[in-house]
């Protein structure tokens, strides 16, 4: 890669001035979210699960199913990209195997989660969390695996919902000693918690889910409050989901489907997405 995504997104976290970054589940919603201005592209586990086995986000998908898509995503975008790892499916030695893979594959920063596997959303109910020591050597197998260090190792923590938000800055705080980059407090509920969780000293991720658990302030606020990083991760998945069955009601229902824009992308902005116009150049340089 000629540029470097992970110097230039370690420096937007600590800039700690809220960066956005919209969530995909595939190679063309990141095309979408790069094409619409936005900085980075996450590429949301739930999103992949959903999008790519139609199942809910209960820790259904693999290392490869991950690892296929990072590369796709990598290819399709020019812009830093985050991907969710889960638990890194497994123990120490499966993180371990996990960083080097998916740093591989073309991840700037990976996220690891101390759930109990199979892992959930980290907004449904009755989580569990690993004793603090497993999660441990899971940042610290992290961090040993990668080439660079210019690859970003995101620790997430669920154990607010399980055990409060002190044990989970606790652990937070934790995760930064074994060497993590930045910190995922996943799920608080007021905006008291969300100033708190700011306080530790290295970036801080919010996850804004919508009709989720964490208040949905505006993006000026979370970077008042000091955020390193505002996360929609499934924001453009719940869009596709109204914009498809909207289109498809006016189908059922008229027997016919304009070229409505407030309905459907055109014919011409769906192969300038997918960049048609770059392999008709192609073709005519080598055919």
């Amino acid at each position: 890669m000629s540029k470097n995504y992970g110097r230039e997104l370690r420096a937007k976290l600590n800039a700690r001035s809220g960066l956005l970054v919209p969530g995909c589940g595939n190679a063309l919603a990141a095309r979408v979210i790069e094409d619409m201005g936005f900085e980075a592209v996450y590429l949301s586990g739930a999103g992949l699960t959903n999008q790519y086995y139609g199942l809910q986000d209960l820790g259904f998908i693999g290392l490869r199913d991950v690892s296929e898509h990072t590369a796709a995503v990598r290819d399709a975008i020019d812009i830093p990209l985050i991907v969710d790892a889960d638990t890194g499916f497994g123990n120490a030695l499966n993180v371990r195997q996990t960083v080097r893979t998916l740093e591989r594959a073309g991840a700037n920063a990976i996220q690891l989660e101390d759930q109990v596997m199979p892992k959930k959303c980290g907004h449904f109910a009755s989580k569990a969390v690993v004793n603090l020591d497993e999660m441990r050597g899971k940042i610290k197998a992290a961090v040993d695996a990668r080439s660079s260090e210019d690859f970003l190792i995101i620790a997430r923590t669920d154990a607010r919902a399980v055990h409060g938000l002190d044990h989970a800055m606790e652990r937070a705080a934790a995760f930064i000693e074994c060497g993590a980059d930045v910190t995922f407090i996943e799920a608080p509920t007021s905006a008291h918690e969300l100033q708190r969780i700011c306080e530790l000293s290295c970036p801080q991720i919010v996850n804004v889910v919508i009709g989720g658990k964490t208040p949905a302030l505006k993006v000026s606020e979370f970077a008042e409050m000091g955020f390193g990083m505002v996360l929609y991760a499934n924001a453009a998945l719940q869009g596709a989901v109204r914009g498809m069955t909207n289109a498809l009601d006016r189908l059922k229902s008229d027997g016919i489907l304009p070229e409505d824009p407030l309905l459907v992308a055109s014919f011409l902005e769906r192969q300038n997405l997918v960049k048609k116009p770059l392999l008709d150049a192609l073709e005519l340089k080598y055919f």
